[in-house]
């Protein structure tokens, strides 16, 4: 049996076989999702947080859906496995909610499939009725500054890759040898790269941290951490929860400057109340300091802007940061930096730049914005592009927590099953779906994982981690990972 899909660039893509490649997808565990219904298909790019609330809702909402979910990495969750702190398991059990969403009868995960690569845009168009792009933000946004790229400088998403395990950030080996670490940035990231730095060993030890950040981290030889943002404290972007975390941390103490924070006890009384909170925390520890025989400190320091890294004696590395000092203009949210002309150098060993993630484009066919670095949208749909969608930060940016991507998600599967039921996506055509995409990706020598599979992945990341004492030990490598899949 030949099926024949028809590109949108003109060109028509020939499709042998697809009964043997059914049987032999069957033999291998089966994919759900190949029957022969002829309701909506919806294909979903992207295995983290956006891609499953989005497929979660999109099978609730219609009971005829079938949903394909399409992963780069041979595991699913993305930052749920690899953003979030792993000091937080309770922030990773909707890892549960998606192992049901992945299970469900009408949905199939499909990992180790690179789309704008392995496939493109316009063939899983071909081959859905819709397809939401859910691919997160794996970009790092620069600072701009001379010296960035002297070693000693790591982006917050490598740095946190690497303590979490993502494979391409498995080789970054940081230098943990010098006295003082420098964050640029004050979002709870940086917050968490700053008490995962500082945090007793013991705290980690039977977390699903990677030995190899786990060992690192016990030899390290940093005791200061300063957490840097440009403006002041009442717009700091972390929240109570990461705060109280620094403030609570074992043998360390705050070291705070008390001038940054003049005319704040004045203020409180108009803030709002979670904003108020924060900020009264704060101050709190300004004034409490911590106990002096801690052996380890942090800082925040406001109302400064690095202008550039300074290389050592040799040339050959970051020795330290020059910071510009900032004073606020305008009022409220829109309140921004300005630089004084007075400047700060702090001497350091270790600096980690969190001033956000950036998505990138992913497929020439698709519409992308590079300043504000989303794909442009209207509630959901890519623009000028009929059946194409879009959620998470690639729809709004790298902001929020992973309740904020849930409302997200929900909202794109909404506005795409409100399309179905106004008619604006032709359902009346019978699309291939997973049968065709699958039976073009082994025509390529592209062999998926499906989520029966991640499952050995994860049962011997359980085990490894087991003899270790420890709720898991990820795999770094994507080799390891696949062999293990497919044994």
């Amino acid at each position: 049996m030949m099926t024949m899909i028809t590109l949108m660039r003109g060109s028509v893509m020939k499709i042998h076989g697809l009964s043997s490649a059914s049987r032999c997808l069957a033999a291998e565990g089966g994919v759900r999702g190949l029957s022969s219904s002829s309701g909506p298909r919806v294909c979903i790019v992207g295995g983290g947080p956006a891609g499953f609330y989005t497929a979660q809702q999109l099978l609730k909402a219609r009971q005829d859906a079938a949903v394909d979910i399409y992963e780069r990495l041979p595991v699913p969750f993305g930052l749920v496995r690899f953003g979030v702190a792993p000091d937080h398991p309770e922030v990773k059990n909707v890892i549960n909610t998606f192992t049901q969403t992945a299970q469900h009868e009408r949905c199939s995960f499909h990992g180790n499939v690179n789309v704008g690569k392995d496939v493109t845009i316009d063939e899983l168009r071909q081959a859905y009725h819709a397809v939401v792009l859910s691919y997160g933000a794996e970009g790092n946004r620069s600072m701009g500054i001379p010296g960035e790229d002297l070693p000693g400088v790591f982006s917050a998403k490598d740095f946190v890759g690497w303590y979490n395990g993502l494979p391409s950030n498995k080789e970054l080996h940081p230098d943990l040898s010098f006295e003082t670490a420098v964050i640029l940035g004050q979002g709870n990231v940086a917050l968490d790269v700053a008490r995962i730095l500082l945090a007793p060993v013991e705290m980690l030890k039977e977390t699903d941290i990677t030995q190899n950040a786990l060992e690192a981290l016990a030899g390290s030889k940093v005791r200061r951490v300063l957490i840097v943002g440009r403006r002041g404290p009442l717009q700091i972007a972390c929240t109570i929860k990461e705060l109280r975390e620094m403030v609570n941390l074992p043998n360390t103490r705050a070291d705070m400057l008390p001038a940054d924070f003049e005319g704040i006890a004045e203020a409180l009384k108009d803030l709002p109340r979670p904003r108020k909170r924060l900020t009264e925390l704060m101050m709190k520890a300004v004034k409490e300091g911590g106990d002096d025989k801690a052996e380890k400190c942090w800082g925040l320091r406001f109302f400064r802007s690095p202008v550039e890294v300074l290389a050592g004696a040799d040339e050959k590395r970051a020795a330290g940061i020059r910071l510009a000092l900032n004073k606020l203009e305008g009022s409220g949210e829109s309140v921004r930096a300005e630089v004084t002309g007075q400047l700060e150098d702090v001497d350091c060993g270790l600096i980690i730049s969190s001033i956000g993630y950036k998505s990138i484009p992913i497929d020439p066919a698709v519409p992308f914005d590079p300043r504000r670095a989303i794909v442009p949208n209207e509630m959901g749909r890519v623009q000028d592009t009929a059946g194409l969608y879009c959620s998470g930060w690639v729809k709004r940016g790298p902001t929020g927590v992973i309740a904020t991507t849930m409302n997200d998600s929900f909202d794109t599967a909404r506005v795409l099953i409100q399309d179905m039921e106004a008619g604006k996506l032709d359902l009346s055509v019978n699309k291939p779906g997973a049968q065709a995409i699958t039976a073009l990706l082994q025509t390529r020598g592209v062999r998926m994982v499906l989520f029966s599979q991640w499952e050995k992945i994860n049962a011997e990341e359980e085990k490894r981690g087991k003899s270790l004492g420890k709720a898991r030990e990820k795999l770094l490598d994507v080799d390891e990972m696949l062999k293990i899949a497919w044994s």
